[in-house]
């Protein structure tokens, strides 16, 4: 139960702050206005090792444990969601899922590039009829012998047009329902792989989010994640470990919100002196603080139970669960806290609150992971 933080993980924390000060920050209103991906800052994220954190150094990667990344997470996300959401799906839903089930020759293939950043990855699961219904998959998968045909499309994929590889949930036969489903491994430039428009989005317009179309892709059989009909479980399994993630990205919002809104209070004044001595701002304060640190309690929970080897099933959904709230209410507030500046570009709260939303619908949403929660006590 002890949280207190190593020396290298206070480190690597300082690390991330210091970057998102200074590389993220500076034109994260531009970015999100003109829904610009952040190229440069994403090369310079895999210099820093924030793309591969978890990865074996075999592979490239930087060898961290599930709380470090957590750390990066939080911070990154205090200024530039956009940002933190490349980093949660290459780290936590790509080069997790093939460094845990892929074979070692996708691990050299892939692996090793996409944990220095070299190339970044998508992961692909939703689709116009199978968001929270996984196991609804209407893109097939039909098996040739020696390969897949792929037909198909994909809906919501972040770094959607921007990702070199991309792990497809597809169903292969329909008969066995969702031991009937098989995760492959695509690469970008495959004949009959299209990638569609981009989605004009209300929060996280800096990321990449395009819906994908497959037309016949032939995927070598080599490509396959696991055994036959694993895909299923490979993408629950890898997906829960992606809700830390997500809650740490929730977390830092409401974080980067709060410090925002505190400063702000301590500046502005109104009936003769700074609003934060106003019992009303206060208190809207304090709340805040409460909440957060509550929500990031559960996240830590969360990073040390899949640290630690142990289920991580349900803290990594009460983490989510709770930490999506708390970004959403704690934003609302922080927009409130700076009154008409709170509606102003300028200011970043508004952005904040824009980018909360999401933390409750993708990844599984806030409904989702009541199931999960429900079905874990209730057993």
């Amino acid at each position: 139960m002890n949280f207190k933080l190593s020396e290298e993980q206070e480190l690597i924390k300082q690390a991330a702050r210091d970057f998102a000060k200074n590389e993220l920050l500076p034109g994260v209103i531009d970015r999100d206005e003109k829904q610009e991906f952040p190229k440069d800052e994403v090369k310079k994220m895999g210099e820093l090792g924030f793309l591969g954190m978890m990865v074996d150094p075999k592979y490239n990667g930087s060898g961290l444990d599930t709380l470090s990344y957590v750390l990066v997470m939080e911070e990154l996300s205090k200024v530039d969601a956009s940002s933190s959401v490349i980093v949660s799906v290459n780290n936590s839903l790509v080069c997790w899922g093939i460094e845990k089930f892929g074979t070692d020759e996708q691990k050299e293939k892939y692996l090793k590039k996409l944990a220095t950043g070299e190339i970044i990855g998508a992961f692909c699961l939703s689709e116009p009829e199978a968001g929270s219904d996984a196991t609804s998959q209407k893109t097939t998968a039909i098996d040739k012998g020696d390969h897949y045909v792929l037909n198909g499309t994909k809906n919501w994929i972040t770094n959607g047009g921007t990702a070199a590889v991309y792990l497809v949930i597809a169903q292969t036969d329909k008969d066995k329902k969702h031991r009937g489903i098989n995760a492959l491994i695509v690469e970008k430039g495959m004949d009959g792989f299209e990638v569609g428009p981009k989605e004009n989005k209300l929060g996280i317009r800096g990321s990449d989010t395009h819906s994908l179309i497959f037309n016949d892709v032939k995927v070598p059989k080599e490509n396959r994640i696991g055994e036959d009909g694993f895909g299923f479980k490979f993408a629950m399994k890898t997906l829960a470990g992606g809700r830390i993630g997500i809650a740490a990205q929730a977390l830092g919002i409401a974080a980067g919100a709060y410090e925002l809104a505190l400063k702000y209070s301590k500046e502005r004044k109104a009936f003769g002196t700074e609003i934060s001595n106003h019992q009303a701002i206060a208190f809207k304060l304090a709340d805040m603080h409460t909440q957060i640190q509550a929500a990031r309690l559960l996240v830590y929970q969360a990073a040390k139970d899949k640290d630690n080897g142990d289920n991580y099933d349900l803290s990594g959904a009460m983490a989510k669960l709770y930490a999506s709230q708390v970004a959403m209410e704690t934003t609302v507030e922080a927009v409130q806290i700076h009154g008409g500046n709170g509606f102003v570009k300028d200011y970043h709260v508004e952005r904040l609150m824009r980018d909360a939303k999401i933390t409750q619908i993708y990844e599984g949403t806030s409904e989702i992971q009541k199931i999960v929660i429900s079905r874990s006590i209730i057993g």
